[in-house]
């Protein structure tokens, strides 16, 4: 990854002790910028701000997140982000890292990432939830600009809730991604794929039911207090509206 941009985002979220909640770290650097935006009653917000284009081929980009007891926090991004060739020759990679304590709330909410024509990126997002901890997290990647081929894009999505790990899932698209990625058995010649993960004390006592939700969507309880809901539509905005419909449906 020689040539390429390491760039880290921290964030913690703690209880203020007056019915809010504070952010004593919040610092990006790089292309990763972040910014506090006006909240809603105990949640803050933060706004992830790419000062950059990327990631490029060679770029590694880092976000963290932690959200002790009693906070509550809202992370979204401005606008999409698009993985992109670059000069660098070499794979891109965007990690993700993101822990909610018992009694903490975290909304994992970007926009959604476009893998380019040409690009290399590895996406891992690790998720760490006490077991009363509360999570919304949305995934949505969308295979090349309008009009072209997509780069290739591997994915990893892994969440534990008290300790105890109810998902690690892979995916891989796009050129040199093993055979079969478009097919019907995976994205029936769809163009973007996304997830929902939404974890809540009460699914303990009453999981969630497995069912479809629209066309290309299927929601699926977890081994824990937790749901998937995995979606494949034609474009972006067909996916956001089933994640939305999702969220609605979920709480």
């Amino acid at each position: 990854m020689s040539g390429g941009v390491q760039a880290t985002a921290r964030i913690l979220a703690r209880d203020d002790g007056r019915g809010g909640t504070s952010l004593p770290v919040l610092e990006g650097d790089g292309p990763l910028a972040l910014r506090r935006t006006r909240g809603s009653g105990a949640e803050a917000r933060v706004m992830l701000v790419g000062a950059m284009s990327g990631p490029l081929g060679g770029d590694h980009f880092t976000v963290q997140a932690a959200v002790e007891e009693g906070a509550r926090l809202h992370i979204g991004s401005a606008a999409a982000t698009i993985a992109l060739p670059g000069q660098a020759k070499g794979e891109a990679y965007y990690d993700v890292r993101l822990t909610v304590a018992d009694g903490g709330e975290l909304r994992w909410l970007p926009e959604q990432l476009i893998s380019a024509n040409g690009s290399e990126l590895y996406v891992s997002t690790h998720l760490d939830v006490g077991a009363y901890g509360r999570l919304v997290l949305r995934e949505e990647q969308v295979l090349g600009r309008v009009g072209e081929e997509p780069g290739r894009l591997s994915s990893r999505l892994v969440l534990r809730v008290g300790g105890r790990t109810v998902l690690d899932q892979e995916l891989a698209c796009g050129p040199g991604a093993p055979g079969g990625w478009d097919g019907p058995a995976v994205l029936a010649g769809h163009r973007a794929v996304g997830q929902l993960v939404v974890v809540r004390p009460e699914f303990a006592a009453e999981p969630v039911a497995a069912r479809t939700l629209g066309d290309g969507a299927v929601v699926m309880p977890l081994a824990g207090p937790a749901a998937l809901v995995s979606a494949v539509a034609p474009d972006a905005l067909r996916l956001r509206k089933l994640l939305d419909e999702a969220v609605a449906l979920l709480g």
